[in-house]
């Protein structure tokens, strides 16, 4: 016999799933390189815990931020809770430490492909969860932002997958 009162958190279980998603296409372009046209638009909250970047970001970006991985990064290394890189701003380059619970959304644009991570409550009940984020903010660096013709991406919203009572 079940019980009843307990039910499968699967907002959480999708998180998860979507960061090993995340973890596996790193790795491949840590180990490869980027192939094709692809690259990455990866927003994070600066504030997350384990986030590691330096003092002027994070004053410039306090709440979050987006990072593209396309034309010029070096020495990404990816392991079970994040991953790091460094990015040039300005000829200036940085290195960033940020763990995969920190990321908010996670976008290809060459394959219209993206994730947007929601909130999860401590029960995973979607009554108490705060309202979605917007889709980020619009002032990304500008040195980040040397693109391609692009495309508006697909973001997936975990919260489609989820039983709204």
């Amino acid at each position: 016999m079940s019980d009843k009162s307990q039910s499968i958190a699967y907002g959480r279980l999708m998180h998860h799933a979507m960061r090993g998603l995340i973890q596996t296409v790193l790795s491949d372009v840590a180990e490869h390189g980027l192939p094709g046209d692809h690259h990455f638009f990866i927003t994070f909250d600066t504030q997350a815990e384990g986030v590691d970047i330096a003092p002027w970001l994070t004053e410039r970006y306090p709440d979050e931020m987006t990072i593209v991985i396309q034309h010029w990064y070096d020495a990404l290394e990816v392991d079970d809770d994040g991953f790091a890189i460094t990015l040039n701003f300005g000829d200036s380059p940085e290195r960033l430490s940020i763990p995969f619970d920190a990321i908010l959304t996670f976008v290809d644009p060459s394959v219209e492909f993206g994730l947007r991570f929601e909130s999860i409550s401590a029960e995973d009940d979607p009554e108490d969860e705060p309202p979605a984020p917007d889709d980020g903010p619009d002032d990304r660096d500008e040195d980040t932002e040397e693109r391609a013709e692009h495309k508006d991406a697909e973001v997936v919203s975990l919260d489609t997958f989820r039983r709204n009572h």
